[in-house]
């Protein structure tokens, strides 16, 4: 029954991977996000999709990974940012996730499911035939047989939606007029990795994965590449250089102050080794390092909104929001209010604890949350905002924004609840209450399903 095990262990890892928002943690930063988006703009264009429908999320995970799981969105984790050495390694990644994306292989997804399951109880039946004939040996070949046909099978429909997945990436590159090197060398570091885990290369060892052999990518990808005119062409070194900054600016964040010190020291002044710095300074509470970093950053670009974040981050989070204000409504305004940024900002004149403060915040949060309803912070901000005017209503309205977010599903309801109660009935606001108490039911009952013995009702 082995075969049958890691069968539906696979199963259920690939279901966890489909949930990538409930399971896992989304890091949001405006840097980061731009830089995503303007990279994987021509590969999208190049799939022959929107640029403004497909949003690439990033997800705080140490493993070296890219994923999509159903509708528009490629889901690319922090680890694989560390582990590249370029802009060109990350876009040869998001092609290769566009290709799920346009072959639909989600949505198929359940096609490879249905064919092994199918197989695995034709298996089964086989087998209690069998034993009911007196054959127990029989019985038990014929499952065992059957369990090895459905993983068989399952495997192979993934590695052929792989396949199809980096073939369809390699178009998109290059009608994208980028060179496949960089798709190369990311799949080089896959293989150096597996090779130094001692994981085997042979043709055995390919029928239990799911993904083809990594050596055997490399050599259909390389004459497909070598063959394309993008071939030669030059990398971007505006995107290269983005990508050195948000790369080093995600260690900071990340990883021990004393890791990012090792490999950033005080030796390195370039633009990405201050980034970190700053980021491992704050982390260590030390604010005159950080802002020392941060003030460095802005004598090279005084106008750099993302340097004006950052110094103006450090200090609300030292507990210096008046002095905040300035960097962060500076950098407001040439984003043209960045959601969250602007929400950063709204926070700082909120924190300020000056009443004269929250008309603007007000201003600039609704302008945040207009652009990014997915911004469980500023709804957050929101709300004290509209508490501390006495507009209880529309308090617990961003409450239910925030919560439904954040997954308070229950909490979402009673606060939809409590501002439909409380709105001017038929307003836009007290629509969006019945939407959200909609929605909050709608995916507390889904999660009930899932978790099963648990009682919806004690959550409600």
């Amino acid at each position: 029954m082995r075969l049958l095990a890691r069968l539906l262990a696979f199963l259920a890892a690939a279901t966890l991977a489909a949930q990538p928002v409930a399971a896992q943690s989304i890091l949001r930063d405006a840097e980061t996000e731009r830089f995503l988006d303007d990279i994987a703009a021509p590969l999208i264009v190049a799939a022959g999709l929107e640029p403004g429908n497909v949003d690439i999320v990033l997800v705080n995970d140490p493993s070296i990974n890219a994923f999509v799981a159903g509708g528009q969105a490629v889901y690319v984790h922090t680890g694989l940012l560390e582990a590249a050495d370029s802009a060109e390694e990350v876009q040869g990644v998001i092609a290769h996730e566009i290709g799920h994306i346009t072959g639909g292989h989600i949505l198929r997804f359940g096609e490879g499911y249905g064919n092994a399951t199918k197989i695995s109880l034709l298996s089964l039946i086989a087998g209690i035939g069998a034993a009911l004939a007196g054959g127990g040996e029989a019985a038990m070949a014929a499952m065992a047989l059957g369990q090895q046909a459905a993983m068989a099978n399952f495997l192979s429909f993934t590695r052929t939606q792989e396949a199809s997945a980096d073939l369809a990436g390699a178009e998109y590159l290059s009608k994208a007029g980028i060179s496949g090197r960089g798709s190369l060398s990311f799949f080089g570091k896959l293989l150096n990795r597996e090779f130094r885990y001692g994981y085997s290369q042979s043709d055995e060892a390919g029928f239990y994965r799911t993904h083809p052999l990594s050596g055997d990518r490399i050599r259909t990808l390389t004459e497909v590449y070598e063959k394309d005119p993008a071939w030669q062409s030059p990398a971007d070194s505006a995107a290269q250089a983005a990508f050195e900054r948000i790369k080093a600016k995600l260690t900071g964040y990340i990883a021990k102050p004393n890791e990012t010190l090792r490999d950033y020291p005080e030796t390195d002044q370039t633009v990405p080794a201050l980034y970190a710095r700053a980021y491992a300074h704050h982390k260590n509470a030390r604010v005159d390092r950080a802002l020392e970093a941060a003030d460095s950053l802005l004598a090279r670009n005084p106008e750099d909104p993302y340097f004006l974040e950052l110094k103006g981050q450090v200090l609300l989070e030292s507990g210096r929001p008046a002095e905040a204000l300035d960097p962060l409504r500076r950098a407001t305004e040439l984003t043209n209010s960045e959601p969250l940024i602007a929400g950063l900002f709204g926070h700082a004149l909120i924190a300020t604890e000056d009443r004269t403060n929250y008309e603007e915040a007000e201003q600039v949060l609704r302008a945040a949350v207009g652009r990014d309803r997915y911004n469980p912070f500023a709804w957050y901000q929101l709300g004290v905002v509209y508490a501390a005017r006495g507009d209880m209503p529309r308090a617990r309205l961003a409450s239910a924004e925030q919560q439904v977010m954040s997954g308070q599903y229950g909490l979402a309801m009673r606060s939809a609840q409590a501002a439909e109660a409380g709105l001017p009935q038929g307003s836009p606001d007290w629509l969006r209450a019945q939407d959200i108490g909609m929605q909050a039911r709608a995916l507390l009952e889904q999660q009930c399903e899932m978790e099963k013995g648990r009682s919806c009702d004690r959550r409600r």
